[in-house]
Order: C-alpha cells, then sequence, then structure tokens
C-alpha cells in the first residue's frame, strides 16, 4: 500500500510530533498522545491524524533504528567470515540496544501496530537465524546454539548493561558483556555428562 506524500504543513507537524516523541522516549517519559500534541505545540487531533496510538507513534521512533540494524544485517550477510558477520551483527545489534531507548520496547513487544515494524523486526530475526547458521555451519559457533537463544542472550546483555553501568559506559558495558557470550558461544560444546 503506498500513501500520497504530506502536505508541507502536515509533513512538518509529523516531523514535530516524532521528534518530541523520540526526545520524550530518550528521557524515559512514557508516550502519551495528549503530552506529545501539548509539547509539540500541536492540536490533539493533529497527532491523533498522525498516530492513532502511542505504540504506532514509538514504533515510528524506532523505525530508522531498525532500517538500520536490518541493513547493517543484509550487509553481513555478504562476508565471507562467518564468525566475523555473525559478531558484527549482534555487536551493532546490542550497541542498539542501549543505545536507542524505543528498541527495547518494540523489539520485545508481542504485537506490532505498524506492518513495516513487523517486516523490519522479521527481516532482523531472519538475518539473525542466517548468519548464526552459516557460523554454526562452518564450524565457528557451538552446534547446540540455536537462532531461538540469541534474542534472551541479547536480551540479557542489554538488561545487564542497563542495570549495572551509568548511561555513559552501557554500550561499553554492553561490549564487554557481549564478547564474553560470544567466546562462550565460540568454544566448544559441552560434552554430554
Amino acid at each position: 500500500m503506498t500513501t500520497a506524500p504530506l502536505r508541507k504543513d502536515a509533513a512538518r507537524n509529523w516531523e514535530r510530533i516524532v521528534a518530541v516523541a523520540r526526545d520524550l522516549v530518550d528521557h524515559g517519559t512514557p508516550l502519551q498522545l495528549n503530552d506529545v500534541a501539548r509539547r509539540a505545540q500541536l492540536g490533539v487531533g493533529t497527532v491523533y491524524r498522525h498516530f492513532p496510538t502511542a505504540e504506532a507513534l514509538l514504533e515510528t521512533v524506532a523505525a530508522p533504528c531498525l532500517e538500520a540494524l536490518a541493513a547493517h544485517g543484509e550487509q553481513a550477510l555478504a562476508d565471507e567470515d562467518p564468525r566475523r558477520a555473525l559478531t558484527g551483527f549482534l555487536t551493532r545489534t546490542i550497541e542498539a540496544q542501549v543505545t536507542d531507548a524505543s528498541l527495547p520496547a518494540v523489539t520485545a513487544a508481542p504485537t506490532d501496530t505498524l506492518p513495516r515494524t513487523t517486516e523490519l523486526k522479521r527481516t532482523l530475526w531472519s538475518v539473525g537465524a542466517q548468519l548464526l547458521e552459516r557460523a554454526r555451519d562452518a564450524g565457528a559457533v557451538r552446534a547446540d546454539l540455536t537462532s531461538d537463544d540469541l534474542v534472551p542472550l541479547m536480551c540479557g546483555i542489554a538488561y545487564a548493561a542497563n542495570v549495572h553501568s551509568s548511561p555513559a559506559a552501557r554500550t561499553e558495558t554492553a561490549r564487554r558483556y557481549l564478547i564474553a557470550l560470544l567466546e562462550g558461544l565460540y568454544g566448544a560444546a559441552p560434552a554430554s555428562r
């Protein structure tokens, strides 16, 4: 489905709404459309015409990050070194999780409001699974690791970095935790007892 381009004033309003929402999310303030309208100095109806729900607005705020991650993942698939490709993708993903406050809520949501969000999330899951499979087939990662393991492991690292470090150190802490995890992933599978 294609949509007609917005008039200039409507496009400016859309950009203002998204900028205000981005600022609120970055400061940990829950999105409420009436609050967004007030802060953007727009009528509530204008905000609701662009974004019928706070979830749609949050997904719009997260979209640039999801798009960048999906593009990076597609590039990683072209890397001939499966281990390097997986490591690069996971590193970029964990950095996004701890630097973009909109991303954790959107990626953890059980349902999506916008079809574009669903499409981007599917792309990310698919790319991650392909990168892991390539690395596993090359013997670069543990044979017992599945793609279903990646999301909870990455969420765990992001959560730990958010809880156990200051905002200024969060990215570096997440990278350190990821390196520790990757060393475990790249090691030999434990012998069964």
